[in-house]
């Protein structure tokens, strides 16, 4: 980058949130270089090629899922780019949707706007997408806890305390603190969802896979 920071492209409708966004990420040393709705942020990325674009999932004119389709179309235009997509609602589907529609496995985040008020946290988010990170908001997986799930049923409770914080995005040491257990114990119960969940292939594919299996569920 030319300048510190990272250049961020911006599609929200709101106009309270917008600028609130905007204030608080270049209050932290980021560049909010375009301001778009879903028809414009195509063009604006093209043009800006920014380090990430953040967006809302419903945008006009149909306030349907304009924000996410222009991400997911965005990611297919330029391989990588890091999206990261607030929502409003909590809605799984709008995650698989956007990891579904991806074809790499880095730098993807779906957000409640809530998360906009707990501002540091929510610029370390923006960050860790821009860095590679794959971040699902917490309120979503928590939502799934509980449910009755077919392959995920093979997974023993601790499995699914790894899994469940994997989808939040955490990493293999982020994941031993927060469950007091050793790296190597992390990483075992990784290969048994794994195994269990009849996923195969580069581990970063695997991780998203398992991700997605654990939000279908």
């Amino acid at each position: 980058m030319g300048e510190p920071g990272l250049r961020i492209v911006l599609a929200e409708d709101a106009v309270l949130l917008r600028e609130g966004l905007v204030a608080i990420l270049e209050r932290f040393g980021h560049h909010v270089v375009a301001v778009a709705d879903a028809d414009a942020l195509t063009a604006e990325v093209d043009r800006e090629r920014p380090d990430l674009i953040v967006t809302d999932v419903r945008m006009p004119p149909g306030y349907a899922e304009e924000g996410l389709r222009a991400a997911v179309c965005l990611r297919a235009r330029h391989p990588g780019l890091p999206v990261l997509v607030l929502s409003q609602y909590v809605a799984a589907a709008y995650a698989v949707d956007l990891l579904e529609g991806d074809d790499g496995v880095s730098g993807l985040g779906y957000l409640l706007k809530d998360r906009v008020g707990a501002v540091r946290q929510f610029v370390r988010a923006v960050e860790r997408i821009a860095a590679g990170d794959t971040v699902i908001d917490p309120e979503v997986v928590r939502q799934l806890l509980g449910r009755e799930r077919t392959m995920l049923g093979r997974l023993t409770a601790r499995e699914r305390e790894v899994l469940a914080l994997m989808a939040e995005g955490r990493a293999n040491g982020a994941i031993a603190a927060e469950l007091c257990l050793s790296p190597a114990a992390v990483a075992k119960h990784i290969g048994a969802i794994f195994t269990k969940l009849d996923i195969s292939g580069a581990d970063g594919h695997r991780r998203v896979l398992a991700v997605l299996t654990y939000l279908r569920g």
